[in-house]
């Protein structure tokens, strides 16, 4: 859907019908969920709160990080003019550290709770997408490796928190359900990110040549600027969460926390 709306020849009626569309086909599958014995997706597990802010609070947090593997080439080899290469090469600090922080994700939920860690945590990726609306021409190579690895850091543990934190609370006959409903908004929100990320950049970009390369790179920056607000704006919904949620995991079982994979 959010795809459509960034086509150029889609009128505003076309996209609002579109959009009123989907959101009746969504309530409708909502009122048969909720009326059926055995529905494809539970949506009354979403009553549980720590499930329901890990898929909900998840989902908005990743339409913001979701679009920073379509913005980072883009300001490396249009904003920087760096080759293909090196694009690709500076993307790794990222990987490397969220592989390191797996070792050390379990032992800070165990320490500080997930509300604290969720709420700190995605501050400081918001703070570290908005980082990289200072990098220019003239920033050293050094300090953009600083940001991929910050960037990995924070991501690895606020997947980590959320993955983990969504079963913390659902029994044994509704894990499978879960499951099935938090690896659907997973993928979708992988999709969805990369859309929006797609449609902020096209937004700010609109005509510029790709020639002007100081109007691309302040266009790319602000399109880090509102993916950051985004993210930022995810957190709130973390604040709902009680000090002794998900202790179930992070406390109960000390590889819970540590075996899940680090999905965006």
């Amino acid at each position: 859907m959010l795809e459509i709306f960034g086509e150029q020849n889609l009128s505003t009626i076309e996209a609002l019908t579109v959009l009123a569309v989907s959101l009746a086909l969504l309530a409708a599958y909502a009122w048969h969920a909720l009326r059926v014995p055995f529905p494809l997706l539970r949506l009354s597990l979403l009553g549980t709160r720590t499930f329901r802010v890990s898929v909900l609070g998840g989902f908005v947090t990743r339409l913001g990080v979701g679009g920073m593997p379509f913005l980072l080439p883009l300001l490396y080899q249009l904003g920087l003019g760096l080759p293909a290469w090196q694009s690709g090469l500076l993307m790794m600090p990222a990987a490397a550290a969220a592989m390191g922080m797996k070792f050390i994700s379990g032992a800070m939920l165990r320490r500080f709770g997930y509300r604290r860690v969720l709420v700190a945590n995605t501050v400081l990726v918001a703070c570290t997408i908005a980082c990289y609306s200072l990098v220019g021409p003239g920033t050293p190579i050094f300090v953009i490796v600083i940001f991929g690895l910050l960037l990995g850091l924070f991501n690895s543990l606020q997947f980590s928190s959320m993955n983990s934190m969504a079963y913390s609370d659902i029994g044994t006959a509704d894990a499978a359900m879960a499951s099935t409903m938090a690896s659907t908004m997973q993928q979708m929100s992988m999709s969805f990110g990369l859309a929006c990320g797609s449609l902020v950049t096209g937004y700010y970009l609109a005509d510029l040549p790709q020639t002007d390369q100081a109007a691309v790179t302040t266009a790319l920056h602000y399109a880090f600027l509102t993916l950051a607000g985004l993210t930022l704006l995810s957190s709130l919904s973390f604040w709902t969460l009680r000090p002794d949620d998900g202790e179930s995991v992070s406390k109960g079982a000390a590889g819970n926390v540590d075996a899940l994979p680090n999905r965006i």
